[in-house]
C-alpha cells in the first residue's frame, strides 16, 4: 500500500506536466495565427479559432473545479466571446485556466489517484484534439504550426 501512495504524487505531477505542455503548445500555436482571423471558420458550423480557445479554456476551468471537489456548471461549453474579444485575451484565458488545472492536479491527495486519472486523461485528450484542429486551421491560413517548423 505504501508504494501506491508514493506513486500517486508522481502520477499527479506527471499529469500536471503533460497538461501544462499541451496548453503551452496550443497557446504558442494560437499566437502565430492572424488576429484578424480570430472569428474565421473553415466551414459553416465549425468553431472559429477564437471559439476553440474559449471552448478549451471553459473546459479547463471546469476540470480545475472538478479536481478541487466542486461540481461546476458545464452548460455554457465555452467562455463568452465578450470575455475574450482579442487573440491575446483568448490566449491569456487559455493559459490562466491551464494554470488552474495544473495547480489543482498538484494539490490532489494521493488517495485520489484513480479519480485523478479518470478526470484528467480525457481532458488531456480533449485539448490534444483541439490542438490538432488549430493546426489544421493554421495550415488553411497559410501558417506553419511552430511544432512543425524545422
Amino acid at each position: 500500500m505504501a508504494t501506491k501512495l508514493q506513486l500517486a504524487p508522481a502520477l499527479a505531477g506527471r499529469l500536471a506536466e503533460r497538461f501544462e505542455q499541451g496548453v503551452k503548445k496550443m497557446a504558442e500555436l494560437a499566437g502565430t495565427l492572424p488576429e484578424s482571423r480570430l472569428e474565421w471558420t473553415p466551414a459553416e458550423g465549425a468553431r472559429s479559432y477564437g471559439g476553440v480557445l474559449r471552448h478549451v479554456a471553459f473546459w479547463n476551468r471546469y476540470l480545475a473545479g472538478r479536481l478541487e471537489g466542486g461540481q461546476p456548471d458545464d452548460s455554457a461549453n465555452e467562455l463568452p466571446a465578450a470575455a475574450c474579444p482579442t487573440r491575446a485575451a483568448a490566449v491569456e484565458a487559455l493559459l490562466k485556466t491551464g494554470e488552474e488545472v495544473v495547480a489543482a492536479l498538484r494539490a490532489r491527495p494521493a488517495a485520489a489517484e484513480q479519480e485523478t486519472l479518470e478526470l484528467a486523461v480525457p481532458f488531456i485528450e480533449h485539448n490534444a484534439e483541439h490542438y490538432g484542429q488549430l493546426a489544421a486551421y493554421a495550415r488553411l491560413m497559410g501558417v506553419v504550426p511552430p511544432a512543425s517548423r524545422a
